[in-house]
């Protein structure tokens, strides 16, 4: 089952349970529940902006949006992170306002709507758990899918309380402490977003490194304007100069340099090979950030660039 279809059947099921807890929370009287079908109405918009976004992106690329529109899932991404931060900080305040004004619950029919979206929120964490290590938008939709099966679980957990001792004030604390959970996912995901967008060097990839594989290629002197960048989920980029005695270096340098480049992980590959008569390795040592970025002038050099 591809990606896009996984995250179709995870909103089918999410959605149908919005519908299910809606009604459990009017029947029971429960306002966790109905606090919870809310939680779950933005799940289903942010999977369904996920839907969206994911099957646009396989829009073929114009003239005009040269990448297609595969950046359209990490504006999706940014935008279910911001949904989470901002949820998160919905729960906690929720809960303080029962801290204070307690709500009578009917803690069996509780319980079996929690049990009930346990269960719903496993098979979608499991549908989407294989797209979630390397798909940024899907992350998304995971991580939501996560809170409610931690919302679940508090659920259960605060409806053995109150079936057991009576005590409803087990909610609200219970939920605080899932909020703090779906917090961090949500910074994490805010991060990682405006990473992308901002062009930022991949987390797991080092400026240092790619430099030094290109300067241990045979006949590469100097490297410089070095860039790394992520264009969406599982597409790094990265573009460099490097300078070379010979014309004749050409063809053996760019086919030795992207092949250490795809040694890194780093699939799209722009290198402009510069000739210099007098070309002699430089042993300085690795660029500093502003060497990298800088527009060296190479006056007379020849140039190819190669993808």
């Amino acid at each position: 089952m591809r990606p896009s279809s996984r995250l179709t059947t995870v909103l089918v099921l999410t959605a149908a349970f919005m519908v299910v807890e809606v009604v459990g929370g009017l029947v029971s009287g429960s306002l966790a529940l109905l606090a919870d079908a809310g939680h779950m109405l933005t799940d289903v918009a942010a999977l369904g902006l996920a839907v969206m976004s994911q099957r646009l992106a396989q829009r073929p690329a114009d003239d005009r949006r040269t990448y297609g529109y595969l950046r359209l899932e990490i504006l999706a991404a940014l935008l279910n992170g911001a949904v989470l931060f901002a949820l998160s900080v919905w729960i906690v305040v929720e809960a303080a306002h029962r801290l204070g004004n307690p709500a009578p619950i009917k803690g069996a029919l509780f319980a079996t709507i929690a049990a009930v979206g346990l269960v719903v929120n496993l098979v979608a964490l499991r549908l989407l758990h294989g797209d979630a290590h390397h798909d940024l938008n899907t992350r998304g939709a995971y991580l939501h899918i996560m809170g409610d099966l931690l919302g679940s679980v508090g659920a259960l957990v605060a409806a053995g309380i109150v079936i057991m001792t009576g005590w409803t004030l087990a909610d609200p604390i219970v939920s605080v402490l899932l909020s703090l959970l779906i917090l961090v996912s949500a910074w994490r995901l805010l991060r990682e977003s405006v990473d992308v967008l901002l062009e930022a060097v991949p987390r797991h990839i080092r400026m240092d490194e790619v430099e030094g594989r290109l300067r241990a290629v045979p006949g590469i002197c100097d490297v410089h304007d070095l860039h790394v960048w992520t264009v969406t989920s599982g597409v790094i980029a990265m573009s460099g100069h490097v300078v070379v005695p010979e014309l004749t270096d050409h063809p053996r340098v760019l086919a030795a340099s992207h092949q250490a480049m795809g040694s890194l992980g780093i699939g799209h590959a722009t290198i402009q090979v510069e000739i210099a008569g007098k070309c002699t390795p430089d042993h300085d040592g690795p660029l500093s950030p502003r060497q990298r970025g800088q527009d060296h002038a190479h006056d007379d050099h020849g140039h190819a660039h190669h993808h």
